[in-house]
C-alpha cells in the first residue's frame, strides 16, 4: 500500500493541517492500495495565500520565463510516462491503449501551451492610437476529475501558466496517485514556490473553499453538470471568472450510406471510450430505420469482441469502473432502461464471467430505445450504449440535438459533404466524422448544460486572460 501523507503547498510537501484519511481500492481486484491524507479549509488557505503570492513575480515575468517552465516541467514529464501509465492501470483501470493516448497527450499540452506564449498573443494593435493587452487574470483554481487526473491537470495547468496565472489545483481525490506524481513532477521541474500548488481533498471541503475564496480569480472546473452550477452560484459572489467543462450524452450518427466495416468500429470505439467513462462518449447511437436490422447485428457482433478485463492485459479493450459507488451507479441505469422498456441486445445487469471480483460492468447495447428514456437522457459513466432509429437526415439532427447536453458528437458516412452538412446543424461543441480526433489547438467545450467557455488553444487561453484597452490621443 501507498501512503501519501504530505500535501504540495508553496514549492514543496509539507504534513497538512488536515487529518482525514481515505483509502483507495484498485478497482480490478478491490484490493486497497493507496491510503491519503486528505487537506482542508486551512491547507486550502495556505495554498491560496502562497499562489497570490508567488503571482505577483511571475505576472511579471518574461515571455521567455514562462516558455521555460513549460518546457521543464514536459521534459520531466516525458521521463515518468511508463510510470505514470503503471500508476493509472493500477489506480483506475483505464485500458492501456487509452491511458497510452492520454499520456502522450498530456505531455503534448505543455509543449501546445509554450506555443501560445508570444508577443502578438498578448498584446495588438485596433488601429493608430488603440492597443490591447492581455493580462493574466490572477490566480485559478483548477478542479478536475478522476478519469484519466494527469490529463485534466496537465491541459488545464499548461493553459494556466502560459497566461501568467499561478495556480492552486484540486484534483479528485481518487486519484490520489496520480496526482502525488505529478506534484513531484512539478516539485522536480524547479518552478519558484508558490506558482503550482496541488491539494488532494473532497470537493465539499477543498473545491468549495477554493469556489468561495476571493484570493481565488478564475476557476476552471470539469466534472458534472450539478457540481458546476453549484461552482457558478458561490462563484458570482466574488465575481470569479468561470470555465465549466460538464456532462454530455453525445450522439453518434451512422449515416445510411455509411461503410459498416468502418462505422462500427468508429462508433463503439468512442461509445465506449475509457470504459465510458467518458464526457465525450458516443452513447447515443442514431441509425437509419432503412439499415436497422443490419446495423443493429453489426454492433452486437463488434462489442461482444471487444474484451473486458484489467488493464494489466494489453488486449483489454474495456477496464473496469473506477469504484464500487460508480458501478453501482451504472447498475442502477441499467436496471432502469429495462424497467422503462428498451430492449436489451447484449450485456445487462452484474458482473462478465470471471470478472467478479473487480468494478466490471458488463459492456451493454439496448435498442427500441425511445430519445426521452432516462438511458437516452441523462450521463450514465460507464459502458451502457443506446441504439435509437431516425427516418432521415432532418429527423436524426433532431434528435440528435434533443438533449440536455452539446458537447461532442461523431457522424459516420461516405458522404463527405453531405456529413459536414449534418455537422453544422448539431448542437455540440465538437463534431468528429468517421473517427476520433483530438487537436489541442481546436476550442474544446459544450453548448447548453455541457458547459460555459471553452479549454485548448488560443481559446482556452483567453479565458486565463483580462483584456485592457489603451488609447492614445495626440495634442
Amino acid at each position: 500500500m501507498q501512503i501519501i501523507d504530505k500535501q504540495f503547498i508553496n514549492g514543496t510537501f509539507i504534513t497538512p493541517h488536515g487529518t482525514q484519511q481515505l483509502e483507495l481500492e484498485n478497482p480490478a481486484t478491490g484490493e486497497i492500495i493507496t491510503r491519503v491524507t486528505l487537506a482542508d479549509e486551512t491547507d486550502t488557505q495556505n495554498a491560496i495565500a502562497a499562489a497570490n503570492a508567488a503571482f505577483k513575480i511571475y505576472s511579471q515575468a518574461s515571455l521567455e520565463t514562462r516558455r521555460d517552465y513549460l518546457q521543464r516541467i514536459h521534459d520531466k514529464m516525458t521521463e515518468r510516462l511508463d510510470h505514470l501509465l503503471e500508476i493509472i492501470s493500477n489506480e483506475y483501470g483505464a485500458p492501456q491503449w487509452f491511458a497510452q493516448f492520454a499520456l502522450q497527450d498530456a505531455a503534448r499540452s505543455w509543449l501546445v501551451a509554450r506555443e501560445q506564449v508570444n508577443p502578438e498573443t498578448f498584446r495588438y494593435n485596433l488601429k493608430e492610437g488603440t492597443g490591447v493587452i492581455l493580462d493574466p487574470v490572477g490566480v485559478a483554481g483548477l478542479i478536475s476529475p478522476w478519469n484519466i487526473s494527469v490529463w485534466f491537470m496537465c491541459v488545464k495547468a499548461s493553459t494556466a501558466l502560459a497566461a501568467g496565472c499561478t495556480v492552486v489545483m484540486k484534483p479528485s481525490e481518487l486519484s490520489a496517485r496520480q496526482n502525488n506524481a505529478m506534484a513531484e513532477i512539478f516539485y522536480d521541474a524547479g518552478l519558484p514556490p508558490g506558482i503550482i500548488n496541488v491539494l488532494q481533498g473532497t470537493g465539499d471541503v477543498v473545491g468549495s473553499e477554493i469556489t468561495r475564496n476571493p484570493g481565488i480569480n478564475k476557476i476552471s472546473f470539469t466534472g458534472s453538470t450539478a457540481i458546476g452550477k453549484l461552482i457558478a452560484r458561490q462563484a458570482v459572489d466574488s465575481m470569479k471568472r468561470v470555465t465549466l467543462e460538464l456532462g454530455g450524452k453525445s450522439p453518434s450518427i451512422i449515416m445510411d450510406d455509411a461503410q459498416l466495416e468502418n462505422a462500427i468500429p468508429f462508433v463503439l470505439q468512442v461509445g465506449l471510450q475509457n470504459s465510458g467513462q467518458s464526457c465525450t462518449a458516443g452513447t447515443r447511437i442514431l441509425i437509419p430505420e432503412s439499415r436497422e436490422a443490419e446495423i443493429i447485428e453489426a454492433l452486437k457482433k463488434g462489442i461482444e469482441a471487444m474484451k473486458v478485463g484489467p488493464s494489466t492485459d494489453p488486449d483489454s479493450a474495456i477496464g473496469p469502473i473506477v469504484s464500487k459507488k460508480q458501478y453501482e451507479r451504472i447498475q442502477s441505469y441499467i436496471k432502469k432502461g429495462i424497467e422503462e422498456g428498451a430492449e436489451l441486445l447484449t450485456g445487462g445487469l452484474g458482473h462478465p464471467e470471471g470478472l467478479e471480483k473487480g468494478n466490471f460492468v458488463k459492456p451493454t447495447i439496448f435498442v427500441k430505445v425511445d430519445n426521452h428514456m432516462t438511458i437516452a437522457a441523462e450521463e450514465i459513466f460507464g459502458p451502457v450504449l443506446s441504439v435509437i432509429t431516425y427516418k432521415d437526415d432532418a429527423d436524426a439532427i433532431r434528435i440528435a440535438n434533443d438533449s440536455a447536453y452539446g458537447l461532442h458528437a461523431y457522424i459516420a458516412g461516405a458522404d463527405i459533404k453531405r456529413a459536414k452538412a449534418i455537422a453544422e446543424k448539431l448542437q455540440a461543441g465538437r463534431v468528429a466524422i468517421n473517427g476520433f480526433v483530438d487537436e489541442p489547438r481546436a476550442p474544446f467545450g459544450g453548448f447548453k448544460q455541457s458547459g460555459i467557455g471553452r479549454e485548448f488553444g488560443k481559446f482556452g487561453l483567453e479565458a486565463f486572460l483580462e483584456p485592457k484597452a489603451i488609447f492614445e490621443v495626440s495634442n
